[in-house]
């Protein structure tokens, strides 16, 4: 558990509270700030929620102040499938989208990530940089060599995400070991510019915060998105080899580790 100056705690789900308070932070962020929907949606108890629920543990944010008010006390989540547990659910989530062969078969021990997401009255402050600490207790606790997981673009207009899907496809695309495959009929090329005509800036300025700071820890992308109607994005495999992780971070992850035990 890891706590802060700002009344903040972090934790693993530890009961059906925990977690159907996180479904309704996903139901506001999801559902009704980006417009996604899906066969499990349930309007009427506003909760974004999924068969693989039961499967994954639950990195929660947590503001206990906000219970005392009579409100959901998570606002912030992270939702992560290791690979033991991945033998219960029989399958990762996002093999709905790639082909992770490669990560499969490469014999290293793996997390998925997803459902990341933070309440909006608590963006830009030390949320995320709370939920990244976490994370990073949670790999080195559970020895974890491979992070991924789909990240998503707004929208589901490729030609608007140009620039950056370009980006992403000539400049961090994962080495073949760890090289994931968007499958189809919703697969959509990234290499839709030549490099020649691509700026880092305005592809920058097209690429969500939290796909940013996987790239600034080493992170990759896989081979071809996926569009994703339901959900209302362009989604990209994100892969991050832990043992490549810049040094100046996993110190920092270490030394914080061993400052919270």
């Amino acid at each position: 558990m890891i706590s802060d100056a700002t009344g903040l705690t972090l934790r693993l789900a530890r009961d059906a509270d925990d977690l159907l308070s996180a479904q309704r932070l996903r139901y506001q962020v999801f559902v009704r700030e980006l417009g996604a929907t899906g066969t499990l949606v349930d309007h009427e108890a506003r909760l974004e929620r999924d068969a693989f629920d039961a499967h994954f543990e639950h990195l929660l944010l947590i503001d206990e102040s906000r219970a005392v008010a009579g409100l959901d006390h998570v606002v912030g989540v992270y939702r992560l499938l290791t690979s033991e547990r991945m033998a219960n659910a029989g399958r990762y989530y996002s093999e709905d989208e790639f082909d992770l062969s490669a990560l499969k078969s490469s014999g290293r021990k793996l997390v998925e990530l997803g459902r990341s997401c933070v309440h909006p009255d608590y963006r830009g402050g030390a949320a995320m940089l709370l939920l990244w600490n976490g994370l990073a207790e949670f790999v080195l606790d559970r020895g974890i060599e491979v992070m991924f997981g789909a990240a998503s673009f707004h929208g589901t207009d490729p030609l608007a995400l140009a620039q950056a899907l370009s980006f992403l496809h000539h400049n961090h695309l994962a080495p073949p070991t760890l090289r994931v495959r968007a499958l189809g009929p919703n697969r959509q090329e990234m290499a839709l510019l030549p490099p020649a005509s691509l700026t880092r800036v305005a592809a920058m300025e097209q690429v969500p915060a939290l796909i940013r700071a996987y790239l600034r820890l080493g992170g990759f992308v896989g081979d071809g998105a996926y569009i994703d109607r339901a959900f209302n994005t362009i989604d990209v495999c994100l892969v991050m080899d832990t043992e490549k992780m810049s040094a100046r971070h996993r110190d920092f992850y270490v030394r914080r580790k061993g400052r919270d035990a």
